[in-house]
């Protein structure tokens, strides 16, 4: 039994651990610290983007295992090995039992996973490889923070991790080198042979990288496609009870009798359904409800209630009304509901396609509710399909969509819609044969004012053809032209008060839209587009009241539409025969035609990025640079279109483009090398005087064929030129090589003057050898 106990097995675990491979250890604190605060920045980020706190608990962990781990760094820490395998499965397993309800976006979950790993990982991190892998782990959670950030919280963050990323990777290299540590400014007076962090140059990289990106975002193309068809939603919401899509759960109505925020009300606080007079809630806006009443006074409190992501600007649409009771509008047929269940095992719901004529154009928005908002589904006109977190949705007559559930703060969901072009030319041909469904629901005027309110208007409609008539131009001859052309005559001869609370209350008797024309000349935004779809109803032009938000504020750096409650508002839907239905905003200081897709939307980010640099700058500056810009690219835009006129213009046109390009790319590579001498020479005068030789032969003997390699030092370099060049060429290089070290490592002053007169002896002979 004694022998067996003398047996060297645990010597084997207990050997000398310097004649252990784990010799090579990195024992740089400064790389440890800066790898350290790359993995805490990367888990802070994918915190602050996805706006949790469930990691926080990983950042004492990870530096107690960094210290630990650096104290024992040369151990071989078998057991603790065991543990942290050990672990690594139990992470893997929690994984995989969250991933059974996060099947459709799985980014936070694989975040979790990765940061649970590394804080085991960072109690064996005793090599630089190991050092490696928590850097790589650090960019990878930077990474998903940045697909999860919706807000500009993330950008300090990005460029403190860029800060801290380029003196670790220099660190790194250095030890790849197997240089000597760097000495701090404290040790460098003490040694002549250091080697400190030049922090002017890692400024300047810094400062070219952050700029550069930037330049590089703002003109980069905007395809208008998603690669991937896997959409942004939220976690699967369970609906208890049955859904039946007639109730709007909106929670700014307090309705008579019921406490839970649902039923039919009429926009204000604490008001009923017949218009009477009321104040708007301060958050909510009154128009998202089955019926509103017009007759509020007041405005919202602007916060910000979601963010879309979107292929395109647009009009994120809530819902339409078809019915105007005089003060306000109401769904008529809020009870006749189209209920539509997904499949349990995908979020995509398919929606009826619209039956339209015309070019059309697929948009993806996905939206992220930020604020509580109603069971109404925001979305661009004629969506087509939906991802969508809860099982069932309800489609309503005017096309808008609902949940059965309010939309609370963090949801996420997807839409696809097929957005019609907006033609011009065809929507003034339409027909104008309206069938008797349309007629019969979008016609509709109260008796007592339909003569009174067509009159005016087919007074306005001939003053404006008398007018062109005695200019000889085109009169009003079609249902979109005197549909613009309302919207337009509202905006310049009404006008919106100044103090929200200073427009009168209309009587118990009054008519919103007779006030607005006769009495009060004006009116709030909401009451311009009742009037034009009233207007255009008593002409025989079919239209409707839409509710929804303007695009909102785009953030040029997130890629987002930030939108407030304060965007939402209310304009007309026009109909057109085979077209569909198609926007006019009548409110002053609004876009007449609302936006929409566009032909090209390659570069909007940079159109958009500068319009969100000129609403900084004062109006006088924003038009003398608009003026300037504007110039200087239209002559770009005809040189460029005129250049490729030539290749349509026959051969003579093709062999002169051919000819032109030829003399520009020449002229093109010309100015490029004369720019690349001229930042060489800059460069080299900013050197030291040693250091500006070596560097020139270097270059020189680049030129002939034989560059230096980054790993090698300069003697290497030296004694691998002498078999390749003529001995006075290699013996100049050898000279130089000895000089360079001797004053860069050793601080010994070089004969300059000698070593120039070298150098111009060298290079002389080389071109008389030509």
């Amino acid at each position: 039994m004694n022998r067996f106990w003398r047996f060297p097995v645990g010597n084997f675990w207990r050997q000398n651990p310097q004649g252990s491979p784990l010799t090579e250890v990195e024992d740089s604190i400064s790389l440890r610290v800066l790898v350290l605060a790359l993995v805490i920045l990367g888990i802070v980020a994918t915190d602050i983007a996805a706006e949790t706190s469930f990691s926080f608990w990983a950042l004492p962990l990870s530096v107690v295992g960094a210290i630990w781990s650096y104290y024992r760094r040369r151990d071989r820490n078998i057991a603790v090995k065991f543990c942290i395998a050990i672990g690594m499965l139990v992470a893997l397993g929690a994984f995989f039992g969250r991933l059974v309800g996060e099947l459709n976006d799985t980014r936070l979950g694989l975040a979790e996973l990765l940061i649970q790993l590394q804080v085991l990982h960072s109690f064996d991190t005793p090599r630089r490889k190991n050092l490696g892998y928590s850097i790589v782990i650090g960019l990878i959670l930077l990474g998903v923070a940045a697909t999860l950030s919706q807000t500009l919280a993330f950008a300090p963050v990005l460029l403190l991790f860029l800060a801290i990323a380029l003196p670790t990777l220099v660190l790194d290299y250095r030890s790849r080198l197997g240089l000597q540590p760097l000495k701090t400014q404290k040790e460098k007076f003490n040694q002549k042979n250091y080697s400190t962090l030049n922090f002017k140059f890692l400024i300047l990289n810094f400062l070219l990288i952050v700029g550069l990106g930037l330049a590089i975002f703002a003109v980069l193309p905007r395809f208008p496609g998603y690669q991937l068809r896997n959409f942004p939603v939220s976690s699967a919401i369970q609906v208890k009870g049955s859904f039946t899509g007639r109730s709007i759960i909106n929670p700014g109505y307090v309705r008579q009798g019921k406490g839970n925020n649902q039923g039919n009300g009429s926009g204000g606080t604490g008001q009923n359904q017949t218009g009477q007079p009321g104040k708007v809630d301060n958050n909510f806006y009154y128009g998202f409800n089955s019926q509103i009443n017009q007759n509020l006074r007041g405005e919202m409190k602007p916060k910000v209630v979601m963010r879309v992501r979107s292929q395109a600007e647009g009009f994120w649409r809530v819902l339409g009304f078809d019915h105007y009771t005089g003060k306000g509008w109401e769904v008529s047929r809020n009870e006749d509901v189209t209920t539509i269940r997904r499949s349990p095992w995908s979020y995509q719901i398919f929606l009826s396609p619209s039956v339209i004529t015309g070019k059309t154009q697929e948009v993806v928005q996905t939206y992220t509710v930020v604020s509580d908002l109603p069971n109404l589904i925001p979305a661009m006109a004629y969506p087509k399909e939906i991802y969508f977190p809860a099982p069932v949705i309800a489609v309503d007559k005017e096309d808008g969509l609902r949940s059965p559930v309010e939309l609370s703060e963090g949801l996420t969901y997807t839409v696809i819609s097929e957005v019609p072009y907006r033609d011009r030319t065809l929507l003034g041909e339409a027909s104008t044969q309206y069938s008797e469904y349309i007629k019969k629901h979008y016609l509709q005027i109260p008796p007592e004012i339909v003569e009174k309110v067509r009159q005016r208007t087919e007074e306005i409609l001939v003053n404006y053809n008398q007018e062109r008539v005695a200019k000889s131009s085109k009169s009003l001859d079609s249902p979109y032209e005197k549909a613009l052309y309302l919207a337009q005559y509202l905006k310049q001869h009404y006008s919106i008060p100044q103090n929200p609370l200073g427009l009168p209350y209309l009587d118990e008797k009054e008519d919103l839209v007779e006030a607005f024309l006769f009495k009060q000349k004006g009116g709030y935004p909401d009451h311009f587009s009742t009037v034009l779809t009233v207007m255009l109803r008593s002409i025989g032009i079919p239209a409707r009241l839409v509710a929804g938000f303007s695009a909102g504020e785009f953030n040029p750096f997130t890629g987002l539409y930030v939108v407030r409650n304060t965007d939402a508002y209310a304009m007309t839907e026009v109909y057109f025969p085979k077209y569909g239905w198609f926007a006019f905003d009548p409110i002053p200081n609004h876009p007449l035609i609302p936006p929409s897709i566009e032909d090209t939307q390659t570069f909007s980010v940079l159109r958009q990025l500068w319009h969100w640099v000129a609403g900084w700058l004062p109006s006088p500056v924003t038009g003398l640079l608009n003026n300037v810009f504007g110039t200087i690219l239209s002559w770009i835009i005809r040189a460029i279109a005129w250049f490729f006129a030539l290749f349509s213009q026959g051969w003579f046109g093709v062999l002169t483009g051919l000819i032109l390009g030829t003399v520009i790319a020449f002229f093109g590579w010309l100015g490029w090398g004369q720019w690349r001498e001229w930042r060489n020479r800059r460069w080299l005068k900013k050197l030291p005087a040693m250091e500006s030789i070596y560097q020139q032969m270097l270059q020189w003997t680049a030129q002939k064929g034989l560059g230096k390699h980054p790993a090698q030092t300069p003697l290497e370099y030296a004694r691998v030129s002498s078999q390749h060049h003529a001995p006075a060429t290699s013996e100049v290089i050898d000279e130089i090589s000895q000089a360079y070290v001797s004053w860069r490592y050793g601080g010994h002053t070089p004969n300059l003057k000698g070593l120039r007169q070298r150098w111009q002896g060298l290079k002389k002979t080389a071109k008389t050898d030509k």
